[in-house]
């Protein structure tokens, strides 16, 4: 639940940042990919922000499934079962994906995540 937070919504910094726009050019193209996946990710299932090597990808998971134990890392997750925006948002997942990406993405829990993954390679 770290990949959110109440003061969440901020603009990526640093080498996070950095690698949003080398990856997907920049912010608003992320934001579209993600969103896209999230909404056509049928079912109960997760939408990840994974360093794939030295890039970012989106990747959707169906249920339980994550990209842990694969050689991807994730940096952060979007849950898309139904049960994490049913009561606030119905059948509305895309105002929840907007809210997520608007107001309570957490950006320093992604970088936090990139830094350690990157430090053990350094090491």
């Amino acid at each position: 639940w770290e990949s959110m937070s109440p003061n969440g919504g901020s603009m990526p910094e640093g080498r996070i940042k950095q690698l949003v726009e080398e990856n997907f050019g920049d912010l608003d193209t992320f934001r579209k990919r993600f969103t896209d996946e999230a909404l056509s990710h049928f079912g109960s299932g997760w939408v990840w922000l994974v360093l794939d090597g030295p890039k970012l990808r989106i990747l959707s998971t169906g249920n339980a499934d994550s990209p842990v134990g694969t050689h991807m890392v994730p940096l952060m997750t979007l849950d898309v079962w139904e049960h994490a925006y049913y009561i606030d948002y119905r059948n509305e997942r895309a105002r929840y994906v907007d809210t997520f990406l608007d107001k309570l993405v957490n950006w320093k829990f992604a970088a936090a995540n990139l830094r350690g993954i990157e430090n053990r390679k350094a090491a």
